[in-house]
């Protein structure tokens, strides 16, 4: 697949990773105000025209550590306290420049291990599409007051892409201090050449990866290509460019110089195909003939139409759907524990509360989360 008209343009659902290199002034400590300004004007305008937006940023490291004095190299309970009073100041920062535009800020602080885990997962993807459906920019960095290794080792490109992979989204901006991904370090080799497209992340391209280049952040082009190969897997095109510039996303869409890594299937095709292939199903939901048409027709599952459910499963767990008959028609990933499902089968979606004392999901399975046989 080769870029035709700009991801930017054509993405429904925007990630945007800003490292602390570009957010946090070396020297100071000080947050980029101008830069950050500027960056949130564009992300207004995505906004205006329909889009949804996501931000995964670093610096409350780099920006706490300031303020209580300390002097790299941090040790890593120092950066976790460093963290700390810095991820206030970095929120606050972002209130600032998007409430000029009466955009709401969502702070979300992630773990990769809440990608990782099936039932945290689909917690986050949920707060996420519900962020992004009352019109909030969520905020994302990672959790370092208790994160371990991973606050050594740079691992917001990774979770930022881990983020594009929960949230379904259509492309993954990387700003870095470099302006795509070369054969060889451009600062150190003049005869590196670059590279515009890449669809598959193979050995020879991890080989082209650096050490990082910054003192500020801690991630290299390394991270970087992890970065792309959940990315590509999930479907969702990433970019790695110069964020220097101020109105880094305007100056991206007007044909900066980037490396776009392209999948070979788009988001949900990819997600479908890892329901289908890479899950084993954990029990079954028997359907009468009404539901297992609606299914399909390209429907949802709801309660109603469930008959008999076998095995013992959780939430966000894969089971097999099979029709009257007991054929196996399809596949997904159930919105309730067994128990509950059973509760709430053949009853209608409005009673799910007044049975289970809470509200949850409308579905026994969204079509999003559904994979039909055949």
């Amino acid at each position: 697949m080769t870029v035709t008209t700009n991801p930017i343009n054509e993405a429904r659902r925007l990630i945007v990773k800003i490292g602390s290199s570009l957010l946090v002034d070396e020297a100071s400590g000080h947050i980029r105000r101008a830069w950050m300004d500027s960056l949130c004007d564009d992300v207004a305008r995505l906004r205006a025209r329909g889009q949804e937006v996501i931000l995964v940023s670093s610096g409350a490291v780099a920006v706490g550590r300031r303020h209580l004095g300390l002097t790299p190299p941090l040790r890593l309970e120092e950066k976790q306290a460093a963290a700390a009073t810095g991820q206030i100041r970095l929120a606050h920062a972002y209130q600032e420049a998007l409430e000029r535009h009466g955009i709401t800020v969502a702070q979300v602080l992630l773990t990769l291990a809440d990608s990782e885990d099936r039932r945290r997962f689909l917690n986050a993807r949920n707060t996420l599409d519900t962020l992004l459906r009352l019109g909030a920019v969520p905020v994302i960095n990672e959790n370092d007051t208790v994160a371990t290794t991973e606050i050594r080792f740079g691992d917001n490109d990774r979770l930022a892409a881990r983020v594009a992979q929960m949230s379904g989204a259509d492309a993954l901006v990387l700003f870095s201090d470099i302006d795509g991904l070369y054969t060889a370090d451009p600062r150190k080799n003049p005869d590196a050449r670059f590279l515009a497209e890449v669809t598959e992340i193979t050995p020879d391209i991890e080989a082209m990866a650096g050490d990082p280049g910054s003192s500020v952040g801690t991630g290299g082009m390394v991270t970087k290509l992890v970065a792309a190969k959940i990315c590509l897997s999930a479907g969702c095109r990433m970019a790695i460019c110069k964020g220097e510039p101020l109105h880094p996303l305007t100056a991206l869409e007007n044909g900066a110089r980037v490396t776009w890594f392209l999948p070979s299937a788009g988001p949900m095709t990819a997600r479908k195909q890892w329901i289908a292939g890479s899950m084993s199903p954990m029990g079954s939901l028997h359907l009468d003939d009404g539901a297992a048409r609606a299914l399909a027709s390209g429907k949802s599952l709801l309660p109603a139409g469930i008959r008999a459910i076998d095995g013992e499963f959780d939430r966000g767990d894969c089971v097999l759907v099979r029709d009257g008959a007991g054929r196996v028609i399809g596949r997904g990933l159930s919105a309730y524990a067994a128990d509950d499902a059973r509760a709430i089968m053949g009853r209608k979606s409005a009673d799910i509360e007044s049975v289970l004392g809470y509200r949850g999901r409308d579905e026994i399975i969204h079509r999003d989360d559904l994979v039909m046989e055949g």
